[in-house]
């Protein structure tokens, strides 16, 4: 496999590209997305097989099941970082070691449900309190210790609406590689 093919594989609809200027129309848009992405996801995947989830989607990546798992542990911390910055100000946030989490067996073996509630339950609050946001609040920031950069929550929205994207187009590719949709 050529390096360029792997880049395909990893960024299949590219990396996220905020636009300089974010419009509220734009916002709309990406609530819309993170809105609808639970169900989404569910409909893609409820239908497959043990053996199918814990099929890698690209060599040497996470199968299926970790991604899934992952979405979970992902927007469960992107919803607590919306949390900190609209209630105290530039927090530094907490990272995490995702690569690690998605070693571990609940990652590796649990039953993708749990994560599929748990990202309807997650989303439905993340959503309720994205449409409810200011112009001043939609420019609070956390700061992300790997960067230690500002985060706007106006980009994190985009920015999880992507990463919402992102992991779907791995999943969808790998399933229409295989012949299973």
């Amino acid at each position: 496999m050529t390096e360029e093919e792997l880049q395909r594989l990893k960024y299949p609809i590219g990396q996220f590209n905020c636009p300089a200027t974010i419009s509220n129309k734009q916002i709309e848009h990406w609530i819309s997305i993170l809105e609808d992405f639970p169900k989404r996801l569910e409909n893609l995947v409820k239908h497959l097989s043990d053996q199918q989830l814990n099929t890698e989607y690209r060599p040497e990546g996470w199968t299926i099941r970790q991604v899934v798992h992952h979405l979970s542990d992902s927007h469960h911390h992107s919803y607590t970082r919306f949390k900190w910055a609209l209630t105290e100000d530039k927090p530094v946030i907490k990272a995490y070691f995702e690569d690690r989490w998605a070693e571990l067996i609940d990652s590796k073996s649990a039953p993708i449900n749990m994560s599929l509630q748990h990202l309807k339950a997650i989303h439905f609050k993340l959503v309720y309190i994205l449409k409810t946001l200011s112009e001043d609040e939609l420019n609070k920031c956390f700061i992300h210790p790997e960067t230690n950069s500002e985060v706007f929550l106006s980009y994190n929205i985009g920015m999880y609406a992507w990463h919402s994207n992102h992991h779907y187009a791995h999943i969808e590719n790998l399933m229409k590689r295989k012949g299973w949709l």
